[in-house]
């Protein structure tokens, strides 16, 4: 049983703890300041005015009751809070209803402190999300100026539309700090799309650029593919290929066209080249054969030719023979070439040797200098032979030990200069 119905059976029929109803039909409700009428009612007893009025103030306590628990909640935005409040309570305060309305609009006042507690954290919540949100913004930022200062055309731009996709889903900063943000990050992005465009415009010319010298190119060597004349030819195709490498890509649909075109002349020259080679390679074949036989003829006067004397005179004679019927073989094929002129030019190497030698033995300068040397050791030896008497004849031991260790040494280089003196001898 609630309060006031048990304030209404306490009291006389048409009066209750919270209310009373007049004779004339007035029915009044209680206040601090006083009694307030609230209406009339007419049709049935006091206790019927008075239930129908009380029941008005149960439908404002329920009201404020779920009001409270929205606030308690958080459902409510404070704003929208203390709007539906300042409402409710402006129905409690001119209600035309009986119950303790000063104690249903203390209620609603108690409510202002958690709104108050409310706001002071969506405060800060918003202000702690707003830092985060200029944080990202300026991260995004700094990496946007670093793509603009860059030059990663492909990968580049798709990073620039995923960081302005992020960018829209941060929430807004101040309108000044978001402002500027927002210029700096919409710079770089300015920034960046026309060095890539300058950058592809450039690209589309030098591509371009490209193509003019290729076709030149590819038409030359179609003009080659059928020469016979096989070293100039070969090195223009060398020639042609540098070009080819230094002139760049052309655009992508036209520089596979050109290749193939460029490739396949190539191929067609050498080609040919090569079949007429091979065919040169089988005519020399026998020549190589024969060249075999001189080689083997020519290896055998090495041992001949060290010798010296008239052995190497002989053989000296039969090499340059050889050397004839070498030149009168003719061409041998191309995989040959270098193993038999090796091995020949081995054996003109080892006679030549031979004769270095003994040219070095019986140089007549040489031999000149070596006779000079031992007449001036000679000359010297006997003007120390005589300091060597007088400082013996002094008694000079000092003297006499130092010119017996010049007279050995002299001795020692005269002994050396005449071996090789014999030698050139």
């Amino acid at each position: 049983m609630s309060a006031d119905k048990q304030s209404r059976d306490d009291s006389a029929p048409g009066e209750t703890t919270w209310g009373r109803v007049a004779e004339d039909g007035t029915v009044y409700v209680r206040t601090a300041d006083g009694e307030r009428s609230v209406g009339s009612y007419e049709a049935g007893t006091p206790a019927e005015a008075l239930d129908f009025f009380t029941k008005r103030f149960e439908e404002l306590e329920g009201k404020v009751h779920l009001l409270e628990q929205r606030v308690a909640s958080g459902r409510l935005a404070p704003e929208e809070a203390t709007s539906s409040i300042k409402a409710l309570r402006e129905q409690v305060v001119d209600a035309h209803a009986v119950g303790d309305l000063v104690s249903l609009a203390a209620r609603l006042d108690a409510l202002a402190p958690v709104i108050a507690a409310q706001r002071a954290a969506r405060k800060e919540e918003r202000a702690q999300k707003s830092a985060e949100s200029k944080a990202q913004k300026e991260t995004l930022v700094a990496e946007a100026e670093r793509l603009a200062e860059g030059t990663d055309w492909r990968n580049g731009a798709n990073r620039l539309r995923e960081l302005l996709a992020t960018w829209k889903e941060l929430p807004r900063l101040d309108r000044a700090t978001d402002d500027a943000l927002w210029r700096r990050f919409s710079t770089a992005r300015t920034t960046y799309t026309r060095h890539r465009k300058a950058h592809f415009a450039e690209e589309h010319e030098r591509r371009d650029s490209a193509r003019v010298v290729k076709e030149r190119l590819a038409k030359e060597a179609e003009a080659l593919a059928t020469s016979t004349d096989w070293g100039p030819t070969a090195g223009r195709y060398r020639d042609l290929m540098r070009e080819w490498k230094a002139a760049g890509p052309a655009p992508r649909e036209i520089d596979d066209q050109l290749w193939q075109r460029f490739r396949g002349a190539q191929d067609t020259f050498f080609g040919a080249r090569d079949a007429a080679n091979a065919a040169l390679d089988q005519e020399f074949a026998a020549n190589a054969e024969v060249k075999d036989q001189i080689i083997v003829e020519a290896e055998a006067l090495v041992p001949q030719a060290q010798r010296g004397g008239a052995d190497f005179e002989a053989a000296k004679k039969a090499f340059r023979d050889l050397a004839d019927r070498w030149d009168a073989a003719g061409k041998v094929p191309r995989d040959r070439m270098k193993e038999l002129e090796g091995r020949m030019r081995k054996v003109e190497q080892a006679i030549r040797a031979v004769e270095d030698e003994q040219w070095s033995r019986s140089d007549p300068e040489k031999s000149a200098r070596a006779d000079d040397m031992i007449s001036k050791l000679e000359a010297g030896i006997a003007e120390t032979q005589a300091k060597l008497d007088k400082a013996t004849a002094a008694g000079d031991d000092r003297r006499v030990k130092d010119l017996e260790s010049e007279l050995g040494n002299k001795q020692a280089f005269l002994e050396m200069a005449k071996k090789a003196a014999a030698e050139f001898g």
